[in-house]
């Protein structure tokens, strides 16, 4: 494969993994960012207290009293009150995990619309917020059911042996969850929850309906439900399977490049020695057939031809003179002036080289350099005395590669001509003999030095 495809091939390759590790990357930091955000609700009302809402947002708190309740006699100033004046109410406070990440921790604040009484919670520790003068009196029971009132700075009431703490208007108390193995309460599973419960007495005919509850909680969110982690994990496999696949297919490629250069080789070789027959019978010509097909590919180079297609030319340019094979080596050789019948027989190379080559299927158009490198761009040319654009171009380049080489060379009939005289000769020619624009290329490699002359 070529140097170039294999670079640009790298720099995709190198790109799309730096794409594909920066999404890795980002998808760990957001998730790590999306685990350690605190989110905050608040719920009022009949997002509070109606069991229906509880599927309303990601993260719920409902807070439904239970229908069984009993009353007791708050006397506080010695009034000697006979019946109960305040009712229990038994709230069970359902947390619900409404997506498919883990609620991680959570706490609600409750903050009282009424003065109530404390009188029992379980599961989790209840953080007492009394607010006086101006101050917020912190106080936290690890357990309610198990509360003392002398091992706490609260104030307390006790009915009939049993005590309760004081909450006033303005209040509140967070709960704070269990996380021991008798009463887990986070984490909390996806779509699953928890209901923590607390029993309050309020007077008769009151509610909590205008209290509030502002819930706090945080996520655990695995790694692998990240959707910028998963995309990445999917680019990886996809560049690395588009990796492997690309090794298998480079092997594979190299693997026919090499068969396809050996072929070449043998082709080239095959048939470098076969005009190498053709230009032995003729000392004073021999290379002339490789000279020709070089001068023809620099030619070719100059106009835009690249890669396969010059070797293409290359091999027919090669091959133009193959129809010398037939010709006699009396002629061929003949230092002076041919008769119009061996004239005949030389032109007659070009019409057996076309035939030669006719079989030749391998190389496009394999013929054309053989048959018509002696055209002329003013049609006066054989064997068929085609002129102009005509010509097919392999042609109209080997016929100016081919001149160029007999005017450069030693031959039977005279010495080669001085780089001047080359020069002159070309430009003589243009337009006659030479399809101008191929003419103009050629002068242009002679004088940069890219094409050299003898003298």
């Amino acid at each position: 494969m070529k140097k170039r495809n294999i670079k640009r091939a790298a720099i995709i390759f190198i790109v799309a993994l730096v794409v594909a590790v920066g999404c890795l990357i980002g998808g760990i930091i957001k998730t790590d960012i999306y685990n350690r955000t605190k989110h905050v609700d608040t719920f009022a009302g009949d997002k509070l207290f109606s069991a229906d809402a509880s599927k309303e947002r990601d993260v719920t708190i409902v807070a439904v009293p239970r229908s069984s309740t009993w009353g007791k006699i708050f006397d506080f100033n010695n009034e000697g009150i006979t019946e109960s004046n305040y009712q229990a109410f038994t709230y069970d406070f359902t947390v619900s995990n409404n997506t498919k990440d883990q609620v991680s921790s959570f706490t609600f604040i409750m903050k009282f619309s009424k003065d109530v009484y404390l009188a029992s919670a379980w599961n989790g520790a209840l953080e007492i917020h009394n607010l006086e003068g101006g101050s917020d009196l912190v106080t936290t029971v690890p357990d309610l059911r198990e509360f003392k009132p002398d091992q706490y700075n609260l104030k307390t009431v006790n009915v009939d042996g049993e005590n309760f703490i004081a909450m006033k208007a303005g209040d509140y108390i967070k709960y704070i969850p269990s996380s021991t193995m008798n009463a887990m309460e986070v984490p909390i599973e996806p779509l699953q929850g928890t209901t923590p419960g607390i029993i309050m007495y309020l007077a008769n005919g009151e509610t909590l309906e205008e209290s509030t509850v502002e819930l706090e909680y945080t996520y655990k969110r695995d790694l692998i439900r990240e959707p910028l982690f998963r995309f990445s994990i999917i680019c990886l496999m996809a560049w690395g399977v588009a990796l492997l696949i690309y090794i298998i297919t480079t092997v594979q490629i190299r693997g026919y490049e090499i068969l396809h250069e050996r072929d070449n080789k043998i082709i080239n070789e095959s048939i470098e020695t076969f005009t190498g027959f053709i230009d032995a019978k003729d000392s004073y010509t021999n290379g002339h057939s490789k000279r020709v097909a070089i001068y023809t590919r620099l030619l070719a180079g100059e106009f835009g031809y690249k890669d396969e297609e010059l070797d293409r030319i290359y091999y027919v340019a090669l091959l133009h003179d193959c129809g010398k094979i037939g010709v006699p080596d009396n002629i061929l050789g003949k230092p002076g002036r041919l008769t119009d019948e061996e004239f005949e027989v030389i032109k007659s190379h070009t019409v057996r080289g076309g035939e030669i080559l006719s079989n030749f299927k391998s190389l496009e158009n394999a013929g054309e350099g053989a048959r018509y490198h002696h055209e002329r761009y003013d049609g006066k040319g054989y064997p068929e005395g085609k002129a102009g654009e005509d010509i097919p171009f392999i042609a109209r380049m080997i016929c100016v590669a081919d001149s160029f080489d007999a005017m450069n060379t030693n031959r039977v009939y005279r010495a080669k001509l001085t780089k001047e005289q080359i020069v002159s000769e070309i430009e003589r020619c243009k337009g006659s003999q030479f399809d101008p624009k191929v003419a103009d290329v050629m002068l242009r490699l002679i004088n940069e030095g890219k094409i050299e002359t003898g003298v």
